[in-house]
């Protein structure tokens, strides 16, 4: 892909760095999806940049902090040329199931300097809440993350999971830059009152999981029989049995408008999600996974894609449709708090 090729780019928050209109997260790149390679993940790395793809997206948990570390040779080789985004809150211990949420302060100061030592840099650009703990006043995480703003250890912050609520509350302590929840043709519970929050506030929105951890590509015919041993969706509701066969007979609609295009299912559902950014009024910054540098490149790609009016209005009944919650649980969702 030569320079004329690279993606359109827009704003980050409000007077934030300008970055690809597609993001690239990195989890996989070192858990959740079976084995992984890490020349080949490199590969995507180096793809991702010449493709104008600038913000990466990680996070402390992912890994308990070998993703960070993973990402660590690439920051430093093109720590001009990308933003950085990484994560708190999720913590994990040697049991592979727990996942237990911090938003105290004082683990905060803890966790971020973890971070910059991981990636081997001395600021992060975007600084996210990776959960939210009710117990914690929210003007006591924000305070404290501001004082990292002012310290200069942390350029912007994030929050992922919230409600629009919640978001405003937090944007009174101080100005958020994002807002990183899942949002796919599949999950659209953000759009209650998150997304409406946002594009009030000039809060940036993030889609992570815009394929619905894969199923969207319309690899799947019946995931609970096709995951690879130790991959995490095994677990997801979604891809589990009656549920998985379901969902994979909701995509047809999706392989129709794909196949009017000459396209892939994978780029109609981002172009789905990139197109949120006109109906909803806001930016919005989605950062498919992968490992992979053609499957990065078809992504690139659908940023280029547009769909009609006709085949939003194909599109919009699908979510609803969906069988299986997102998580096994989803007490620690912004769903879960919305009233």
């Amino acid at each position: 892909m030569t320079t004329a090729d690279t993606i359109a780019t827009v704003e980050l928050g409000t007077d934030g760095p300008r970055v690809g209109v597609q993001g690239l997260g990195c989890m996989g790149m070192s858990e959740f999806y079976g084995d992984t390679d890490e020349r080949a993940a490199r590969d995507t790395l180096d793809a991702a940049l010449e493709a104008g793809v600038t913000l990466l997206d990680t996070a402390d948990a992912y890994g308990r902090g070998a993703n960070e570390e993973f990402l660590a040779p690439f920051v430093r080789a093109h720590r001009d040329e990308i933003t950085l985004a990484t994560k708190f809150a999720l913590v994990r211990t040697d049991d592979p199931h727990y996942r237990g949420i911090s938003n105290d302060p004082a683990y905060i100061r803890t966790a971020v300097e973890a971070s910059l030592r991981r990636l081997g840099t001395d600021v992060i650009d975007l600084y996210y809440m990776h959960r939210r703990d009710p117990a914690v006043p929210l003007a006591e995480s924000i305070g404290a993350l501001a004082e990292l703003v002012q310290q200069g250890k942390v350029k912007q912050l994030g929050l992922s999971e919230v409600t629009g609520p919640e978001l405003r509350e937090a944007y009174a302590v101080h100005p958020i830059a994002a807002l990183q929840s899942e949002w796919s043709l599949f999950s659209r519970d953000v759009e209650k009152s998150a997304v409406g929050a946002a594009a009030d506030l000039g809060v940036t929105l993030v889609p992570y999981s815009p394929l619905g951890r894969g199923f969207l590509t319309g690899a799947f015919t019946d995931a609970g029989e096709e995951l690879t041993e130790g991959d995490y969706r095994q677990r997801q509701p979604r891809f589990s049995g009656d549920n998985a066969r379901t969902n994979a007979a909701l995509l047809e609609p999706v392989r129709a408008i794909a196949a009017a295009h000459g396209a892939t299912a994978a780029q109609v559902a981002l172009a789905w999600v990139q197109q949120r950014a006109e109906v909803h009024g806001l930016t919005v910054v989605p950062i498919p996974g992968t490992r992979k540098r053609a499957r990065l490149l078809e992504n690139v790609a659908a940023t280029r894609l547009t769909l009609t009016s006709d085949e939003l209005a194909a599109l919009e009944p699908i979510a609803a449709r969906v069988a299986g919650d997102r998580y096994p649980d989803m007490s620690s969702t912004a769903a879960a708090r919305e009233e």
